[in-house]
């Protein structure tokens, strides 16, 4: 399968970061696709039935129409999950502030706001630490509160409610893992 050449993006303030990094789409890659047809347009129950497809496209990351029941090849995911992800990585490099993002913080970040959206990640406690330098922080922070408590591991019942999600608390202690790779003790 052709890889996209790698490109970069420079954050707010002034890294310059792989963008659809290897690691990145490896990790989109553990978590999304629907394994048995990844090429398959699924209605995604944890979404409420939103039209997703390859790694977690859907109508919030590109232009393309998504609909239930059509059939991508891997050629249109891979063109389509290039463009998505680079998109949502340049959203995302405005919200860093530091000149020494790691590429796996970002990566993981990446991850993060492919599944909650660049706005959510860029709101959130975890953003704040890597703002500041706490690496360390920010990677838990992820999927754990201060508190140690999972977050962004829900999602929204029809009544409104919240709902625990194993799976989405294995996501994000996937990425707190990836985040802190290479990071000092």
């Amino acid at each position: 399968m052709p890889r996209v050449p790698p490109r970069t993006v420079r954050t707010a303030g002034g890294a310059v970061l792989l963008a659809a990094s290897a690691g990145v789409m490896a990790l989109l890659g553990q978590w999304e696709p629907d394994k048995r047809d990844p090429g398959l347009v699924y209605a995604d129950q944890l979404a409420a039935g939103l039209p997703t497809v390859c790694k977690g496209i859907t109508r919030h990351v590109t232009s393309t129409p998504v609909v239930v029941g059509e059939r991508w090849s891997a050629a249109k995911c891979d063109q389509e999950e290039a463009q998505a992800v680079v998109q949502v990585q340049q959203q995302l490099a405005r919200c860093f502030t530091r000149p020494d993002v790691p590429q796996a913080v970002f990566d993981a970040a990446s991850s993060h706001a492919w599944n909650n959206g660049a706005a959510a990640t860029c709101s959130s406690q975890a953003m704040r630490a890597f703002n500041v330098g706490d690496w360390s922080l920010g990677c838990r922070r992820l999927g754990l509160s201060d508190a140690g408590r999972p977050v962004w591991s829900f999602v929204r019942n029809k009544d409104g409610s919240m709902r625990y999600v194993q799976g989405l608390a294995n996501r994000r202690a996937s990425e707190t893992a990836y985040c802190r790779r290479g990071l000092q003790p």
